[in-house]
């Protein structure tokens, strides 16, 4: 990295891995609560939970289609922001415990007025591969990429 004001952006899709990987988990899920002991009105309590977080969670965390979904990252002199199709650029503080693997980026953050973080996969398959490598080099190597938003 030749600057700390050295602008980078990257944008992702939804991904089909992702996908799988989630709807396996549900399914896990699901086959052990039906498999347990519990009294009727616990089970149709948990299983309405799984549904409810698999409509939440797949056009917002999976197949990004929802508005609200994160779908890029983007950093310049005003520091890191994240991209939504309801709100555009958004400024946040990228958080120490974010990941980045060769074929997973678990990018965690804190949105600017907000007290809990936040996460968002991305998986190798959601964007193109030199974009992922690029990506996964700027969050290891950023000299500023704990630095709050200005």
């Amino acid at each position: 990295m030749s600057s700390p004001s050295e602008r980078f952006e990257c944008h992702w899709h939804g991904s089909r891995r992702l996908l799988l990987a989630y709807l396996i988990g549900q399914a896990l899920a699901l086959g052990t609560l039906l498999m347990t002991a519990l009294p009727g009105w616990l089970l149709a309590g948990a299983l309405l939970a799984c549904l409810g977080h698999g409509i939440w969670a797949l056009p917002r965390r999976i197949l990004l289609s929802h508005p609200d979904a994160v779908t890029g990252l983007r950093y310049d002199r005003g520091g890191w922001q994240l991209y939504t199709r309801a709100s555009g650029w958004q400024p946040v503080r990228l958080c120490r415990d974010s990941v980045a693997w060769p074929r997973l980026v678990v990018l965690r953050y804190v949105p600017q007025g907000a007290r809990l973080g936040r996460s968002q996969c991305i998986p190798f398959d959601a964007m193109p591969a030199d974009a992922h490598r690029r990506l996964r080099v700027r969050l290891t190597f950023s000299r500023r990429r704990w630095a709050a938003a200005e």
